[in-house]
């Protein structure tokens, strides 16, 4: 007899509930912890909806009549004695005429704009979300070595300054900003062999 067939008997004629197989256990990632870690990490609270509790308003500072309405300045007490403005000149007065400067403004304005440093920001932090802006500088947020310049460091500024000049110095402005750079290294390189062939460098204190 074949095994595969099951064996007579009267019990296989009675109909039997199919019992449904068990479910495979549900699916975990490993990193979900790490993941829910980083998610917290970065999370930036408040940031699209609002603060989470909002304080609510007093009952006492309900809107009143008039409230929102711009107050007006104090009336004057017109005074007819009250000095006014300057009197219309007569036709018979005349302006002074023929006065001239001898000054060269386009050239004097173009020296300014070349020996002219760029103004930089203020640096400043803001600690609130409404955006109130305060002095980073006296803040003591900064270390102060990290405003300190070695002056290596500012003769590489003032050498690669020096470099981007044109090649051709065709003009007084160009001259002098030549020159003024050339000067400034010259000091700096003076002070740096100061520096390394000393030391111990002691510094009085003025009084």
């Amino acid at each position: 007899m074949d095994s595969t067939c099951s064996s007579e008997s009267i019990y296989n004629l009675i109909p039997s509930d199919l019992k449904e197989p068990p479910q495979p256990p549900r699916y975990m990632s490993i990193f979900k912890a790490a993941v829910k870690d980083d998610m917290q990490k970065f999370k930036t609270a408040m940031k699209t909806m609002g603060p989470a509790k909002v304080a609510m308003p007093s009952p006492k500072d309900f809107l009143k009549k008039h409230s929102k309405e711009k107050v007006l300045p104090p009336k004057k007490k017109f005074d007819r004695n009250e000095p006014k403005k300057p009197a219309v000149p007569l036709r018979t007065e005349h302006p002074v005429m023929g006065i001239q400067s001898g000054k060269n403004f386009i050239n004097t304005n173009a020296a300014d704009v070349i020996m002219g440093v760029s103004k930089k920001p203020k640096p400043i932090y803001v600690d609130k979300r409404t955006g109130d802006k305060h002095d980073l500088e006296t803040s003591g947020l900064v270390p102060k070595y990290i405003n300190k310049k070695g002056l290596k460091k500012n003769w590489e500024e003032v050498h690669k300054e020096f470099q981007s000049l044109s090649v051709f110095i065709d003009s007084i402005p160009k001259k002098i900003r030549k020159q003024k750079l050339e000067e400034e290294m010259k000091q700096l390189e003076h002070d740096i062999g100061v520096i390394e062939k000393h030391k111990i460098i002691y510094i009085a204190n003025k009084k």
